[in-house]
């Protein structure tokens, strides 16, 4: 079990940290899987910056979950990680 599983679990007993979640879990998603992407391409953070032309802290702040990246910087990662940028809807 990874790091941030275990405190997850360990929140979610937490008053109104599930709450919370629930409302940023697409966020939450979206960061788990950039950082997941980045770490199977083999990069450090700074070498995915260099690779697309940023910050090793504009980085960070991509994985942290704290803001929704644009379209263009989405496609930039894709390129960056040797990845396929696919975004899908699914009924609720």
């Amino acid at each position: 079990m990874s790091k941030i599983t275990a405190l997850h679990k360990k929140w979610l007993q937490t008053p109104g940290y599930e709450v919370a979640f629930e409302s940023s879990r697409i966020e939450f998603e979206l960061a788990r899987q950039l950082i997941e992407t980045r770490v199977k391409s083999g990069l450090s953070q700074g070498e995915l910056a260099t690779k697309m032309g940023t910050s090793q802290s504009t980085i960070a702040r991509l994985e942290s979950g704290a803001t929704m990246p644009s379209m263009r910087t989405l496609v930039k990662f894709a390129q960056a990680t040797n990845s396929q940028l696919q975004i899908l809807f699914k009924p609720a």
